[in-house]
């Protein structure tokens, strides 16, 4: 069948030969299956499930339309289809920041698919992508293609056993091999984009079986046989039985679609993608007096980006910043640089919509956030440092001065997205108070690195300097404990606390308590990765590496804890990892945990008291300690993950029956080369343009 326009436009940079009306013949070798052109049929044979699809008139011709903003997805064909091409003219004319248009096959449901894919995200991109029982990868992918809107490309999706190939304008661009898909319909899917389609034809490959051609619509998810599909190697809902560890294929190393927003956050747009010209919503902040403006409540503000490095205390920030919503926050008392700058304690409150970011990774020091009361807030490429001293106030404990750099109170839909922090005085991000719609990802957590010039060195060395004034360090000094500087150098350098997830016993707003990590690396953090108190806590791909708050650990001796502990003072090494609490469940997928000594817990407070047990599972999960390595799920027999130290209670969600996403995994074998890669996790690590982290998907 002749295309019904002959006004395809060249890929500008990318050397295509001129495309005539003959691109739509079918080849000799390949027989028509069935073919779609709206004129007089419309769109009486496709099925849609989502968005807003109608026949409308682009010039003289009749084209099938997709115009709302969020995903739209329609289907057409047999479910029975095997090995066959499918080929659209596709013209979009909205990208909404830099979303995609995709022409699929092997199409069982919204949830299963593979897809030829346009974008205008890294100066236009092609993929062929997967989708996998709600779990997308990139298979193929290729960037620095321009792209238009207005513009029609012809655009074909070739199925053949495993081998797929995406054309665009009769060109060869992309070849990926993948067998999990064996047959399906056809769709056409618009995410968050507004596009146009015409001249759709499936083609039957030569010499190879396939279904006899129907013109009827595809079965509804619920119809479609569940052969139709593979299950996918990782499941996105409880499972009902052990997990088979299979690798999971990543995306390659420069597709961004790795750091799509995922998780218990999902839909959060933050503050929207706002030009930089618009001054009343784009504020740049250079100093904390621009900081205090954008964040004072009600300003309207929509997008913050941070140009340099802050320095936040309360003795360094001048008198025009220090108002709403700064406050000084409790005094410091021990490290010599903090006796000087003084900590802010710095409060957004009421804000919906709002990304804070920085381009080049910059550092914030002696702050803390608490974040109160907000909604669709997304915060990324941070650092944050500079707050942590040795603690003699509450003798080892940590319980006095409250410095969290982020605490979350009463807000839904946070994004904290790769960011680093390093050690502090308590907690690292808390989240309390019914807090929901969680997000962290791609951020590193890191403790001290005992250099000669490190935070944690500079304060042992004023310690040091006058132990006198010091009574806990003198007694661990003492020849009754006889630690040397070294030996409390490297015991003190890891982080004590990671996140706390629900900061009350059995508080009411705890069932509403979700948040989901993932790809975060967390070097040498000693405990709470998380620790939930109810709600739901989703942990995938992280990598919890310890070894050395472990090494450091042996320092202590048996005898000197008994001693320490006996003067009322706290110094040692914790090694826990995730911990689910009072009712709360924690599952835990494809991870890695090197030498944690209990890396999932169930208990905190009395393991006969089952009202403080909650429900924790790991799925193909690594684990080591001394040597010894595992592999496995927590309920696997003698599996060194199963939790301790109550009775187990069964795996189920809290409130929910499954989850409320989809998300791609990492085999955990690959996730200490992967986070610690240049375009792992953490700040300063992606060198985009400012318009990507403004975006949720790429």
């Amino acid at each position: 069948m002749a295309s019904k326009r002959m006004r395809l436009r060249l890929l500008s940079g990318i050397g295509f030969a001129v495309i005539l009306a003959l691109i739509f013949i079918v080849p000799a070798s390949a027989a028509s299956l069935v073919s779609y052109d709206f004129e007089n049929e419309g769109a009486n044979n496709w099925t849609s499930t989502t968005g807003t699809w109608s026949v409308v008139q682009d010039g003289s011709s009749s084209v099938y339309y997709q115009s709302s903003s969020s995903e739209g997805r329609t289907s057409a064909g047999n479910s029975e289809w095997t090995n066959y091409s499918v080929q659209s003219e596709v013209k979009i004319d909205n990208f909404n920041g830099s979303n995609r248009t995709l022409i699929c096959g092997r199409y069982g449901d919204g949830n299963n698919y593979y897809a030829a894919s346009l974008s205008n995200s890294n100066g236009g991109t092609l993929e062929i992508r997967k989708k996998l029982s709600g779990s997308s990868t990139t298979l193929a992918a290729k960037t620095g293609v321009p792209l238009s809107t207005g513009t029609w490309y012809a655009v074909k999706l070739e199925l053949n056993g495993s081998t797929l190939k995406m054309y665009v304008n009769g060109t060869l661009q992309l070849t990926a091999t993948d067998s999990s898909l064996t047959s399906g319909a056809i769709g056409l899917v618009a995410f968050k984009t507004a596009a146009k389609f015409d001249n759709i034809i499936v083609s039957e490959l030569s010499g190879t079986p396939t279904a006899t051609a129907t013109a009827t619509p595809s079965a509804t998810p619920a119809q479609t046989p569940a052969a139709t599909a593979t299950p996918a190697a990782t499941p996105t809902s409880v499972p009902t039985a052990a997990v088979t560890p299979t690798p999971t294929p990543s995306a390659p190393a420069d597709a961004f679609s790795a750091y799509n927003l995922t998780g218990f956050s999902i839909g959060n747009s933050g503050g929207g993608i706002v030009n930089e010209s618009n001054t009343a919503l784009y504020k740049k902040v250079y100093t904390a007096t621009d900081l205090a403006a954008a964040l004072k409540k009600g300003s309207g503000v929509k997008v913050i980006e941070i140009m340099n490095d802050l320095n936040l205390g309360w003795n360094e920030i001048p008198s025009a910043a220090q108002t709403s919503p700064f406050a000084a926050h409790n005094s410091p008392l021990t490290h010599p640089v903090l006796l000087q700058t003084g900590v802010s304690k710095v409060t957004l409150d009421g804000f919906d919509g709002l990304t804070i970011f920085s381009a080049n990774g910059a550092k914030i020091k002696h702050a803390a956030f608490t974040i109160k009361r907000s909604s669709n807030l997304i915060i990324r490429n941070l650092e944050f440092d500079e707050l942590w001293e040795w603690d003699e106030a509450s003798k080892g404990d940590f319980d006095k001065n409250d410095w969290d750099y982020i605490t979350l109170e009463e807000d839904t839909n946070v994004w904290i997205d790769h960011c680093t922090f390093n050690k502090s005085y308590d907690g690292l991000v808390d989240s309390k108070k019914g807090t929901s719609g969680v997000t962290i990802s791609w951020s590193t957590f890191k403790g001290d690195d005992r250099s000669s010039n490190s935070w944690v060195t500079r304060q042992i060395n004023a310690l040091e300097a006058n132990s006198s004034a010091y009574p806990m360090y003198a007694y661990l000094r003492s020849s009754a404990i006889g630690l040397s500087k070294e030996d409390i150098i490297a015991v003190a350098s890891s982080q004590k606390k990671g996140h706390l997830v629900g900061a009350t016993s059995f508080d009411s707003g705890n069932s509403n308590l979700s948040i989901t990590l993932h790809h975060n690396y967390y070097l040498d953090i000693q405990d709470r990765l998380p620790r939930l108190r109810g709600g739901n806590a989703h942990v995938y791909n992280i990598l919890a590496d310890n070894s050395a708050a472990w090494a450091a650990k042996s320092r202590i001796t048996t005898a000197m804890e008994t001693a320490i502990a006996g003067k009322g003072y706290h110094f040692g090494v914790t090694s826990n990892g995730s911990i689910s609490t009072e009712g709360g469940a924690v599952l835990v997928e494809k991870s890695n945990f090197v030498d944690i000594l209990y890396p999932l817990r169930n208990n905190q407070t009395d393991p006969a008291d089952s009202s403080y047990t909650g429900k924790i599972k790991a799925l193909d999960t690594m684990y080591s300690l001394n040597g010894v390595s595992f592999r496995g799920n927590s309920d696997t027999s003698g599996s060194p993950l199963a939790p301790v130290p109550a009775a187990i209670i069964p795996f189920s969600w809290s409130g929910i029956s499954a989850l409320p996403y989809s998300y791609p995994v990492d085999d955990p074998s690959t996730l200490a080369a992967r986070l610690t890669a240049s375009n792992g996790s953490g700040a300063g690590k992606l060198n985009w343009t400012k318009s990507n982290w403004l975006q949720t998907m790429y």
